[in-house]
Order: structure tokens, then C-alpha cells, then sequence
């Protein structure tokens, strides 16, 4: 660099340090950033309609792309009004897109309005600038495990936990809501997560979150690594999966010798977890449970099959199947959680009961079109092509809605799966074109919306359909429009902010600080908002945001709260009612009557959507294929299983000598000698989880994986 040319640069960084901007609310970016190749949007905006309509911003000629290390701009342009000046419908602002997609140089960046010397938020342009938050994004379902030890060294010393529910009476002795005293219907239940804010666990809203997961490392087994530093990180198994498997343990537990499977545990909550006291109770089998846990099974089935873990894909299968046949001889076996109707007031809260038709049809056909894949049975497939024109998609005369992905996601996966119906294939593909195409949603309606990111709806969970639209259009080849979508969960929305919680030190420069959840809850010292509780909620949960139906309870309408002090509460602090649409949203986690749970309560069917649509864009790192070197048994003739609290060995081939039981952490947890074919350990001291069991005989070593 010449001594002109450093003279210049020395100016323009005194001028910078002079003149420093401040960041705009009104210049929304994505938070953490965009791939080289992606379509790069600034969202600008001026607010027409809402509580913040009193502000105004309007775009300056000249935005500048500014590399923050440096001061340099790499790139200049005008910001475009969007629908011509109109105002956007879902967000009650006036809009500009400030596209700079030529800028593909990695590195730091910022958004510049020059004339007005305000900025955007910092972003990264690189390869792998989602990675690190897909890692968050999946340890989400790290903290909500049930009976498992949040040790500091996987979840941090600020939400470090001992493993909950495993009290007297608790998970590991569950009884029946309906025989709370009848010891004979004590159940061990342990594991699983917590469904959301509460601490509940559904089963079939459990068996779907299992299926996305498999889903989503199925379609890019690649995009997912071994380093999530969760408790089984280095297994050379991709942490998705182990996480997967920590469901599918817990769904086993649910599963009744003759194939059924329980429908839900009701757990007590409490701040942290591990203090929660309250006994556990759960509910009986049904039929929703049953098969949507038979989809998941067989999934499974198929997932690990490919990666050539086979004694593994048999046990699923084998569960699978046995809760197929029990689902197909009791069809309309129905259980309400939580109903007044028949007794089961308390137990739990959202009813995942389902007694729509097309809905449980769309169950079995699903858990058909797995076994199928995995046997190549006729009579699976037949499942499917001989009751397809039920579904919705035809039955509405090719319309599909936001409230039935998986069903037509599961119409996608049918369109490539081979020896089927070249016939139902080619009325599938122009059903599903039709819907996608139609003007009034989904591809006919990108470009549509200020935040590019159109729903039709924004109601309960709108993140979760922010995602599920991202999903589909990608899968309808709009990736494009797909990777929108995140953008508009990473910070291009109303309030410029990331729809996770905690992310600073992840990349985000605004990202929630608090969430409706009982552990997270407000006015804990510890763990209510970040900045003003000592550690604010742990990072990666996606809110459920924006709700058009919000609003508080309905005592507050006519202040009959019950009491001077919670009449108070009403108005103790703002909330979001009359809002348009993309702004029926605040960050707060005040429980009733504020009742915040509809707009920053998380779920587990947001996370996992979320995590599905974000594998789609991270830079692939991962591995294929299995690389456990110890899986499956280096010896023939060893049988491994786990019955109750008991660990059963018995070999074919020699007496055991000695067995060894490790976790995933390789630590010795349990061992026993002997010189006898069967041996029994118990194992009723040991939390849920992944364990390893060494086995040596006078013939040899045997290494086989056992779930608790």
C-alpha cells in the first residue's frame, strides 16, 4: 500500500471512529448471515400500522455493504420500494428490499444507510455460517430430556441440572391417571423430553418429532456431525441421531407387550427440573399413540438399516409391526388427556387426541409407506394407493393448507420411492403441482410478502409454519424462496429480531431473551430474561411467535381477575392486542392473566421443523455411512437385552466370564464376573440413556449398544 493510499485509509477510519452509526431497528438482516451463493435481502422498514406506527424511517438513496473489519464498502446500490410503495398486509409497514447478493467474499459485513448513518446488525457471508446454529438448534432437545443429568460440561455451568423425574412415584414408577393407588400398574417410563414449556410427554407428538429428525438426517445424512458436545457426542454416531434414539428408547418404554402404546406422561414441573417433586402419571394405550409410534419405529427401521446397523433396524422393525397390527385391529381406540369428559383432568395439557378422519388415515398411510420401504411388502403399499384420493389434497380438489405438512410431505416422499404405482405417482405429482402453483398460497405467493417470507396464517406457532413452508418449497424446488424463510426466523421480521433465545454469542445481534417455560420462568433469578436474571433461558429455543388470536384472559376485559392484586397484573405491562398480524408478538414470558404461552412458548414440533429446514442450507461436514467400529457385535452367538431394570446376557458360545457396562461417556457404570452362559446385572440405579455392554467369553469379546 502506497503512502497515499494509507493516508486515505487512516482518514476513512478516523472518520469512522468519529462518526460511528448506530444500528437501525428499521434495517433488518439475517442475524448470523447468508451463504456465498445465496439471494442476499436487506428488509427495510417503516412502520404504517401498530404501536409502532408513531415511528418513521425512510431509506436514504444510497446503502452501502460495509466489511466491519476493514470500513471498506464492497458494494453500493438502491434500496426498491416494495409493491410499489403499499403497504405490506401481515406487517402494517411500508417496505424496501436492498438486494446485494453479488457481495459473495466471506467474511463480516454490515448493512450501511449513508446518508442517514444508520446500519443493520453485523452478519457473516460464508460456507458454514448456519453450522453452529443448527448445533444449537438440536441441543435444544438436550435440555428438555427427561431423567437425564445436565452435567456443566454439555450444558453449561449456567443450566447445569441433575436428572429430573426419577424421584419415588415419578417416571421410574409411573401409575395409570385413571388407578393412581394400584401399584400393579407401575411403570418404568423414564427419558424422553419435555413436549414444550411444560414437562409433559406425548407419545404421538413425540413419534412425530422423531420422524423429523430421522427425516431430516435421512435426506442429508451429511449435514450432520458427531461434536454437539451433548453426553453421546463422539460415539461416531451424528448427534441427531443420538438424539433420535434418546425418543425412540422412551417410546419402547411406552410400548405394552401386545403392541399398543401408551398415550402420554403427565410429569410435575418445577425450576430447575431435577426439584420437580409431583408424581408422574400416564394414560392408556390408543390408537393415535400407537401408530404414529409404529411410523416412527419404522423409520427408524429404515434410517438405521442404511447405516448397516441391522440388529438395531430389526428391533425397531419388530416394534413397528407389532404396533401396526394392534393399530389396524383397534382402529377407533380413542383417549383424551386432560378432559373433564372422561376423568383425566390434569393429565397433561394440549390433548394430542385426534379423531378426524382424514388425519388418522394420513397416520397409517404414512406408517404404510415406511414398512413398505423397508419390506417391499404389497400389502403395505396398497395401504396407501387404494385410499390416497381420501386425503385432503384431493378431497379438496388439489388444495393443501399449512396445517397438514407432514401429510403432504409424506406425498413428496412418494413421488420418489420405487416399484410403486406409476399410475397414483403421475395423480400424486399433478395434485401436489396444482396446490403448490395455486395463486393464493405457498409458490404463487413468493415475492407476496414484505419479509419474503409469506404464510397464510399467522397463528399459534406461526414460527413452525415459517419453517414448514420453507420445507415444502424447497422441496417443490423453490429453494430460493425456501432459505427466506430462515432468514426471516434469523432477524428479517417486524422486530429485527432472531426468533431464538440466547444467541449473542452464537452470532446474532438480537436474539429473545426469554420464553415461556417452567424452567425458564418468570422471575427466576437464574433463568428468567437474559440480561436480567443471572443466565436468561439456555440458548436455541425458537419461540412459538407471532399469533393473531392472542390475547389476555378474558377476566381482564372486565377486571374480574378475582382480586385488586391481579386485576392489577392486566395492565402491570403492554401487550400485543390489535396488531397486524406479524406483530402480534411480544418477548415476555408473564404467565397468567397475560398468559404469554401463545406467542413465546417453545415446542418441540417448532424446534424440529426449525432444524429441518436448516439442514437443508449448512454447509455438509458430516459423515455417511456408519463408523462405529464396535457395532455390530465382533462376536456371533452373544444376546444383549434389557427387561425392566434388568440387563440379561446369555451366550451360544462359551460361558461368560466377565461383563462390563459403560456410558456413552465410555465411564464404567456397572460390571459382574461369572463362568455361566446367562448372566443378570441389575441396571435400576442407571438414568435413561445409550449404554455399551462388553462381554467376554472363553471365545471372544462382544460389544453390543443397550438402551435404558
Amino acid at each position: 500500500m502506497n503512502f497515499h493510499k494509507k493516508t486515505l485509509f487512516a482518514f476513512a477510519v478516523l472518520l469512522s471512529s468519529l462518526f460511528a452509526q448506530d444500528i437501525s431497528p428499521f434495517i433488518t438482516v439475517d442475524q448470523f448471515g447468508y451463504r456465498p451463493s445465496a439471494t442476499k435481502t436487506a428488509v427495510i422498514r417503516d412502520p404504517q400500522l401498530g404501536s409502532d406506527s408513531a415511528l418513521s424511517f425512510t431509506p436514504g438513496s444510497v446503502y452501502r455493504v460495509i466489511n466491519s473489519a476493514s470500513g471498506t464498502s464492497v458494494y453500493e446500490g438502491t434500496p426498491v420500494a416494495y409493491a410499489s410503495g403499499a403497504v405490506d398486509s401481515a406487517s402494517g409497514d411500508k417496505i424496501w428490499w436492498f438486494d446485494f447478493s453479488d457481495v459473495t467474499t466471506a467474511g463480516t459485513y454490515y448493512v450501511l444507510d449513508v446518508s442517514k448513518n444508520v446500519k443493520s446488525y453485523n452478519f457473516k457471508i460464508a460456507t458454514d455460517v448456519y453450522n453452529d446454529v443448527l448445533k444449537q438448534a438440536v441441543r435444544m432437545l438436550f435440555y428438555q430430556r427427561a431423567g437425564c443429568a445436565k452435567e456443566a460440561t454439555y450444558a453449561g455451568a449456567g443450566w447445569a441440572d441433575g436428572a429430573s423425574h426419577l424421584g419415588a412415584g415419578q417416571d421410574s414408577q409411573a401409575h395409570l391417571f385413571s388407578a393412581k393407588t394400584d401399584e400393579s400398574t407401575v411403570r418404568d417410563l423414564q427419558g424422553g423430553w419435555y413436549d414444550a414449556g411444560d414437562f409433559n410427554k406425548y407419545t404421538a407428538w413425540a413419534s412425530g418429532y422423531i420422524e423429523e429428525m430421522l427425516l431430516a438426517y435421512q435426506e442429508l445424512p451429511q449435514a450432520f456431525t458427531d461434536d454437539y458436545n451433548i453426553p453421546e457426542s463422539g460415539n461416531d454416531i451424528p448427534d441427531i441421531l443420538d438424539e433420535a434414539m434418546w425418543g425412540i428408547a422412551w417410546l419402547k418404554r411406552m410400548q405394552n407387550d401386545d403392541g399398543s402404546v401408551l398415550s402420554i406422561v403427565g410429569l410435575a414441573s418445577a425450576s430447575p427440573p431435577s426439584a420437580a417433586t409431583g408424581k408422574s402419571y400416564y394414560g392408556p394405550a390408543n390408537t393415535i399413540a400407537t401408530i404414529a409410534a409404529a411410523r416412527a419405529f419404522a423409520l427408524g427401521a429404515i434410517v438405521f438399516s442404511e447405516r448397516g446397523e441391522t440388529a438395531y433396524a430389526n428391533e425397531l422393525y419388530t416394534a413397528a409391526t407389532k404396533a401396526w397390527t394392534w393399530a389396524n385391529a383397534h382402529p377407533d381406540s380413542l383417549f383424551h388427556n386432560n378432559s373433564s369428559t372422561n376423568g383425566s383432568s390434569g393429565l397433561g395439557a394440549g390433548d394430542q387426541e385426534d379423531e378426524t378422519d382424514y388425519t388418522r388415515l394420513g397416520y397409517f398411510m404414512n406408517a404404510a409407506l415406511y414398512l413398505y420401504a423397508y419390506t417391499g411388502q404389497a400389502d403395505y403399499l396398497s395401504v396407501f394407493e387404494s385410499q390416497y384420493e381420501e386425503l385432503p389434497l384431493f378431497a379438496w380438489s388439489n388444495y393443501m393448507d399449512q396445517y397438514r405438512m407432514g401429510q403432504n410431505m409424506m406425498l413428496y416422499r412418494y413421488l420418489k420411492m420405487k416399484n410403486v404405482s406409476t399410475t397414483v405417482q403421475a395423480a400424486v405429482s399433478t395434485a401436489l403441482d396444482a396446490a403448490i402453483n395455486r395463486s393464493t398460497d405457498f409458490a404463487g405467493k413468493i415475492g407476496a410478502d414484505g419479509y419474503r417470507s409469506f404464510i397464510k396464517d399467522y397463528n399459534w406457532g406461526s414460527n413452525s409454519y415459517k419453517s414448514n413452508y420453507g420445507l415444502i418449497l424447497n422441496e417443490a424446488g423453490e429453494t430460493e424462496a425456501a432459505e427466506d424463510y430462515l432468514h426471516y426466523i434469523h432477524g428479517v421480521n417486524p422486530f429485527s429480531v432472531v426468533y431464538l433465545t440466547n444467541m449473542n454469542k452464537y452470532g446474532a445481534g438480537n436474539s429473545l431473551t426469554q420464553l415461556y417455560h417452567s424452567w425458564f420462568a418468570d422471575g427466576s433469578a437464574k433463568w428468567d430474561a437474559y440480561g436480567v436474571s443471572t443466565f436468561g433461558p439456555a440458548p436455541g429455543y425458537l419461540a412459538g411467535g407471532p399469533n393473531s388470536s392472542y390475547t389476555w384472559d378474558a377476566c381482564c376485559d372486565n377486571q374480574s381477575c378475582g382480586s385488586a392484586d391481579n386485576n392489577a397484573k392486566c395492565t402491570a405491562e403492554k401487550v400485543p392486542i390489535g396488531e397486524p398480524d406479524a406483530k402480534m408478538y411480544k418477548d415476555f414470558n408473564t404467565n397468567w392473566p397475560l398468559n404469554s404461552w401463545s406467542l413465546t412458548e417453545p415446542s418441540l414440533g417448532y424446534q424440529v421443523a426449525y432444524v429441518h429446514l436448516l439442514s437443508k442450507f449448512v454447509e455438509p461436514k458430516g459423515v455417511m455411512g456408519i463408523k462405529n467400529k464396535n457395532l455390530p457385535s465382533t462376536l456371533k452367538g452373544i444376546n444383549v437385552s434389557v427387561v425392566g431394570n434388568t440387563l440379561h446376557i446369555y451366550s451360544s458360545v462359551g460361558s461368560v466370564k466377565k461383563v462390563h457396562v459403560y456410558d456413552v461417556q465410555q465411564r464404567l457404570v456397572a460390571s459382574k464376573n461369572g463362568d455361566a452362559a446367562e448372566m443378570e446385572i441389575s441396571v435400576s440405579k442407571l438414568p435413561a440413556g445409550v449404554y455399551f455392554v462388553r462381554v467376554q467369553t472363553g471365545s471372544g469379546i462382544a460389544v453390543q449398544r443397550i438402551f435404558r
